[in-house]
């Protein structure tokens, strides 16, 4: 089952973060979705402030049928593309899997012809986080 928030919804995962990422890669592949892109905000942090912190990794999602749907019905829906998924680890050292929730985040746009893609995302996505 996923916890909700009011701008996503995810899971604490009894894995190692890296076998987290492994895992909602494969699930989201089995959904129709690419990870298009992949930051190590760890990684990052460390390079370029000398700060450490416990991994975090954001992977932007696309579904590319679903994304054709939304730019069709609305062009300027690009900048809200891709879904962001995250994978970290907490200082406690649990391991969390969350996603942004789509819909509220393509409804915005207030385009009707764009609502039942922003459900279908949803729920797929939904899918792959339960699939971990």
């Amino acid at each position: 089952m996923l916890n909700t928030h009011q701008y996503g919804f995810g899971k604490t995962v009894q894995l190692s973060p890296e076998e987290t990422e492994a895992r909602v890669t494969e699930a989201l592949k089995e959904k129709g979705f690419g990870v298009l892109t992949r930051i190590d905000v760890a990684a990052t942090l460390k390079q370029k402030l000398g700060e450490d912190m416990p991994p975090y990794v954001i992977l932007g999602a696309c579904n590319p049928k679903l994304a054709h749907q939304a730019l069709s019905a609305e062009r300027e829906i690009g900048l809200l593309l891709p879904c962001n998924v995250v994978v970290y680890q907490d200082d406690a050292g649990q391991v969390h899997v969350s996603a942004m929730d789509p819909q509220p985040v393509l409804n915005m746009v207030g385009n009707p012809r764009v609502e039942p893609v922003a459900a279908q995302v949803r729920s797929l996505i939904q899918e792959a986080l339960e699939a971990v």
